[in-house]
């Protein structure tokens, strides 16, 4: 019996010790991270974002400067994707209506003819 108990305790203990280790003496710190790396979960977030500022704003130029973050992806693609994850998890229907207004923006966006931004 107290060769049981004895390993349950090194047991617990080498948990907390990595425990410990882990969060307070060696934590994980993320530097210089884009939104590209997010889970499709933020992801559409963020775009539900840029959708809001594009809404509050009107500058589509910026919009897809923010979009152009979540990689190499077109934007009207990147927008299309986020929305279709919005509707399948039930998103807010002016959350929803927010994203399609800036998909029909990022839509009719010709690339070739925008100029640089100063």
């Amino acid at each position: 019996m107290l060769r049981w108990f004895l390993f349950f305790i090194t047991v617990a203990l080498g948990l907390a010790a990595g425990l410990y280790y882990g969060w307070v003496i060696n934590p994980v710190e993320y530097v210089n991270t884009t939104p590209d790396s997010l889970r499709a979960d933020y992801k559409a977030d963020y775009v539900l974002m840029v959708a809001e500022s594009y809404n509050a704003n009107g500058d589509l130029n910026l919009a897809v400067q923010r979009l152009a973050l979540l990689g190499d992806t077109p934007t009207a693609e990147v927008v299309a994707n986020a929305t279709l994850f919005a509707v399948k998890n039930n998103y807010n229907q002016a959350d929803l209506a927010l994203m399609q207004r800036l998909a029909e923006a990022a839509q009719t966006m010709n690339p070739a003819l925008e100029g640089p931004q100063p």
